[in-house]
């Protein structure tokens, strides 16, 4: 894609990064890999690289759900609403792409409580209807899953080409290689410490930003200086549909219609099946926690970076800092999310172009690893198995997974070319992913949560529902804007007519087809869905730490605790999730919006307290709390690693693995008391 500025950097800055932190991240995670099959006893059969025997702690669950939640799309296209519309563009983005997040908890506690030996959503739907059913669900998660990789790679890639002038092609391919390497090597697992890792780096980043831009920068440096510029800017170039043509407003027309379009975007990640699968390695106890926490933290991605990237893009446009000066940034260089980079290189100049690059290589590479999973589960365990090779042993479940890896990686590579070379955007292909995909949330749903939803429900709603939603979508545009192209479908009216058809639809459609003959599901028949045989994986005879071979035999004495667990649970995550999605779509932005108040200089200066209180908030809470629970796993793994030995060596929390094994032992008579006193010896 052309620019109206060359390049900051040479090609072989954006080469550098991609292959060089590609690599680093593969060996990292292949070391991580070696220990904890020669320390902790851990073979990566089908059940670990599929679910980590459904151990995951709070921490790594919360990271993960960040992780997943910031595409490329989440930094770009938050950024660019941000310089549309000003302080309602990252408000509305945020709450209405977080909102699902919390409801989703309720969906995963389910899942969790009535098929807790299940490795993905679909199996669920294929044990209670049928094939018929399960294929079609399969098809909508499956096309979102391919449809986001390739998101992620248009997103990237753009970001790389703009800023070092690599060409985009050879980034498409690049992003997935180091991916796929660890993701062979560690599964699930790896995207939850991938996610950990690089979810971590965004944050310290917005951090960095967001004090450069309103403490430090010469260009701005403080809140009273970003009200004056965007006061300014605000005269310069009126917000057609804001309060006042201001950018200090939550009365802004286009704000309220991306919160409608992001609504229904981010129901569509419900679709993906990684949310279920990050949902299904969680530890029971810990799904409620990780899943909100995760959530609320999610949100301050797009609300900090765009009210700090978004903003000053808006306010320095017409300073001479500003990269495209005297000149605006082009519809082009708008619609595919270059107002992040031109807003970074603003204020912090080259170094905010690294940062981006940064950000952007650990949104593209994280989500990435998470959709590869996710898409090798899938095919896996709900076509392969079901469907090919009902007698598949985990060797052969494993060995096809691993295809899966190398061919989703070169596929969606291959679909990412051809979008950019046909002209499609990121930030056009997450607004009206939703309008095919809405459509299977409300029977998804349903297969969790209602026992008499009908087979025939599940695969007509949605299917009706999408062509629906198309069909208005295509309407809306044609009517109002005299055409069909990529811009007059990329407009806010046809994208929410589109998504509120696909979401809407089924809310009538399911129970009436339902009702013309209702099921009355037995949900026991779900607990008869078994683990995989992994008996012919063959683990490394190593010495390892007592702790991690007990700890399978006591996660089956657990069944009856989890179920009790997961019901408390449930009950507080429909009152949690309510109460916020109240808060985010009503109580906070109505008011402002009703009374089209537009922001003083004081208030402005509170609005940026929030932010910066909220991005402490997310910062400290997804970066230390996998640390603090896996405090004392980490002590116990340097120490075995190294060889110093030690009397009645406990190990309260694993951190890689995420597992409390020690409170499984202590709440499991069945296991032998002298697994927890050992002595720790050295290994060759």
């Amino acid at each position: 894609m052309a620019t109206s500025i060359p390049p900051v950097f040479s090609e072989g800055v954006g080469y550098g990064i991609i292959v060089g932190l590609g690599a680093a991240f593969a060996l990292g995670m292949g070391a991580v890999s070696w220990g904890l099959e020669r320390y902790f006893a851990e073979v990566q059969t089908s059940e670990m690289f599929m679910t980590a025997k459904h151990s995951v702690k709070t921490g790594l669950t919360a990271s993960a759900v960040v992780s997943s939640w910031t595409i490329a799309a989440t930094l770009l296209t938050s950024t660019t609403e941000g310089y549309l519309y000003g302080v309602s563009g990252p408000f509305w983005y945020g709450a209405g792409a977080s909102v699902q997040i919390l409801l989703f908890s309720v969906a995963a506690i389910e899942l969790k409580r009535k098929a807790p030996n299940a490795h993905t959503f679909l199996e669920v739907a294929r044990t209670r209807y049928g094939a018929g059913a399960h294929i079609t669900l399969g098809c909508y998660s499956l096309f979102y899953q391919i449809i986001q990789a390739v998101n992620l790679l248009v997103g990237g890639s753009t970001v790389f080409s703009a800023l070092t002038g690599m060409n985009r092609d050879a980034a498409c391919f690049l992003f997935p290689l180091g991916v796929m390497f660890y993701t062979l090597l560690g599964g699930i697992k790896a995207t939850f410490l991938t996610d950990w890792a690089h979810t971590v780096v965004i944050y310290v980043i917005m951090l960095t930003a967001l004090f450069t831009v309103y403490t430090t920068s010469n260009v701005v440096g403080s809140t009273d200086k970003m009200f004056e510029l965007l006061q300014t800017a605000a005269q310069l170039h009126p917000v057609e549909g804001n309060a006042d043509g201001s950018y200090l407003t939550m009365r802004s027309q286009g704000g309220g219609y991306i919160g409608l379009i992001f609504v229904g975007a981010g129901f569509a990640a419900a679709v993906d099946s990684q949310l279920f699968q990050k949902a299904i390695a969680a530890d029971p106890s810990s799904t409620l926690a990780g899943y909100l926490i995760g959530g609320s933290s999610w949100f301050t991605i797009p609300f900090v970076l765009a009210t700090t990237f978004g903003l000053t893009a808006a306010a320095t446009e017409h300073l001479p800092s500003f990269p495209t000066y005297p000149n605006r940034m082009t519809s082009a260089e708008v619609s595919t999310g270059l107002a992040m980079p031109y807003g970074a290189l603003a204020v912090m100049g080259k170094g905010g172009g690294v940062a981006v690059l940064l950000m952007a290589f650990m949104a593209v590479t994280s989500a990435m690893s998470s959709e590869t999973v996710a898409t090798a589960a899938l095919l896996t365990y709900d076509f392969y198995q079901a469907y090919i090779n009902p007698q598949a042993t985990g060797e052969q479940l494993v060995r096809f997974s691993h295809y899966v890896v190398v061919g989703f990686g070169l596929f969606a590579s291959a679909i990412a070319v051809g979008f950019n070379h046909a002209g499609f955007s990121v930030t056009f292909l997450v607004t009206a992913i939703g309008i095919i995909v809405d459509s299977a949330i409300i029977p998804m749903a349903c297969t969790l949560m209602w026992k008499k939803q009908s087979k025939a429900a599940v695969i007509l709603s949605p299917l009706i529902s999408s062509t629906a939603a198309i069909a208005a979508w295509l309407a809306t545009a044609y009517t109002h804007f005299g055409s069909v192209t990529i811009a007059t479908t990329s407009e806010n009216l046809p994208l929410v007519a589109g998504n509120m058809m696909s979401l809407g639809g089924p809310i009538v459609l399911t129970p009436l087809i339902t009702y013309l003959r209702p099921d009355n599901y037995d949900w026991h028949l779900l607990k008869n869905i078994k683990q995989a045989d992994d008996a012919d994986i063959t683990p490394v005879v190593l010495p390892t730490m007592p702790s991690a071979l007990a700890a399978d035999e006591a996660l089956a004495t657990k069944e009856e605790i989890d179920d009790s667990v997961l019901l408390r649970a449930r009950k507080w995550s429909i009152i949690a999730s309510i109460f916020l999605t109240l808060a985010y779509l009503i109580l906070w932005p109505i008011p402002m919006y009703a009374t089209s108040y537009v922001f003083s200089e004081g208030f402005f200066k509170g609005w940026i307290v929030v932010v910066f209180l909220w991005a402490f908030y997310a910062s400290s809470v997804i970066t230390l709390l996998p640390l603090w629970e896996g405090r004392h796993s980490i002590a116990s793994f340097a120490l075995f690693t190294f060889g110093i030995r030690s009397k009645k060596s406990k190990t309260n929390g694993e951190f890689i693995e995420g597992l409390r094994t020690d409170s499984l032992l202590e709440n499991n008579p069945k296991v032998d008391e002298k697994t927890t006193d050992v002595e720790m010896k050295q290994t060759g």
